[in-house]
């Protein structure tokens, strides 16, 4: 089975023959199944060469690097193996379009609400007044006719969203307000890691596929992002991330003690903190649920893929995009 290595400690990576070598700092090999690793993901100081990332490249292995304090830093991304001319095409088409990128810009935001208060329902004793209010920025989300009053909509209702959590999460880890560059308390820490995560998924998934990820609709497309990868992550993040960062704080997983300072206002995940997230983080991406239209069990991770298939669908005039909203 596939799936993501992540490497913590110090040390090198390194290919010898046919075969990927960790070597940690006491010069000890471990062996790396490179055939089964879809993802590499490192948060300790590692040394590689081309030498590794040439032989990563044939195997399409993303490296995903993070520094010291949890922080998502770049990604080295195989050269594209699934390519479409006609794709790229429709895709540039669809953003260049006025009313063609904003269909797709509603939808993903119709997903990512969707999904807020589906969270904020499982506790609609603490969370009822949240959920009214977001309701309400959710019909008048529909009335936005541009891209920059419907972010604006976005912000009003992420904000009511977030606030609620204060009275979700039943340990003393509360915050004041959304805090992302950078963050300064737990729960912002534990929301921009468990994004970070979430921005990395997505765009392997999209790797997988012939869309290009640096062409959006909801986000703008600048330099230096994927932007696809914001927009898909839209959907994904209340459906996936939050329902973690609920359960490790109320479950006492995580407390206090798994969170550090930088000069007293940076505040990441220690070491533990973040391999604690990272276990929850795998289950749920295993986890597999009923697919109402395929008809047999299938993963978090996988309807990541099935969203972008659907997008390629639709962008070639195929079908026409419907975000996925969970019915279980």
């Amino acid at each position: 089975m596939m799936r993501d290595h992540y490497v913590f400690s110090n040390g090198a990576l390194k290919r010898k023959h046919n075969t990927i070598y960790y070597i940690n700092q006491d010069g000890q090999q471990k062996p790396l199944p490179v055939e089964k690793i879809r993802n590499l993901h490192v948060f300790g100081e590692v040394e590689f060469n081309t030498k590794l990332l040439n032989y990563l490249s044939q195997y399409d292995i993303c490296v995903h690097v993070y520094n010291y304090y949890g922080f998502y830093a770049g990604t080295y991304y195989p050269r594209e193996k699934s390519v479409s001319g006609f794709l790229l095409v429709n895709q540039a088409e669809h953003y260049t379009h006025k009313y063609k990128r904003l269909y797709l810009a509603h939808s993903f935001m119709q997903g990512a609400v969707h999904h807020m208060l589906r969270n904020l329902r499982r506790h609609k004793e603490q969370t009822a007044e949240a959920v009214k209010i977001i309701e309400k920025e959710l019909f008048e989300m529909q009335t936005c006719t541009d891209i920059s009053s419907l972010m604006g909509k976005e912000g009003q209702i992420r904000k009511s969203y977030y606030q609620a959590f204060n009275k979700i999460l039943k340990q003393d880890i509360g915050f004041e307000k959304r805090e992302k560059h950078p963050p300064r308390d737990p729960l912002n820490a534990m929301i921009s890691f468990g994004n970070s995560l979430m921005y990395q998924i997505v765009l392997s998934e999209i790797y997988r596929t012939t869309l290009n990820p640096t062409v959006s609709y909801l986000h703008e497309p600048s330099t230096k992002r994927f932007s696809l990868c914001l927009d898909l992550a839209e959907i994904f993040k209340p459906l996936i991330v939050d329902p973690i960062i609920f359960s490790l704080i109320n479950k006492r997983s995580i407390t206090k003690k798994h969170f550090e300072y930088l000069e007293g206002e940076i505040c990441f995940l220690n070491e533990e903190g973040k391999k604690r997230f990272i276990r929850a983080w795998e289950e749920r991406l295993k986890s597999s649920v009923m697919h109402r239209a395929l008809k047999r069990k299938t993963s978090y991770r996988y309807l990541i893929r099935l969203e972008c298939y659907k997008l390629i669908k639709h962008l070639i005039g195929d079908d026409v995009y419907k975000p996925l909203k969970a019915w279980w």
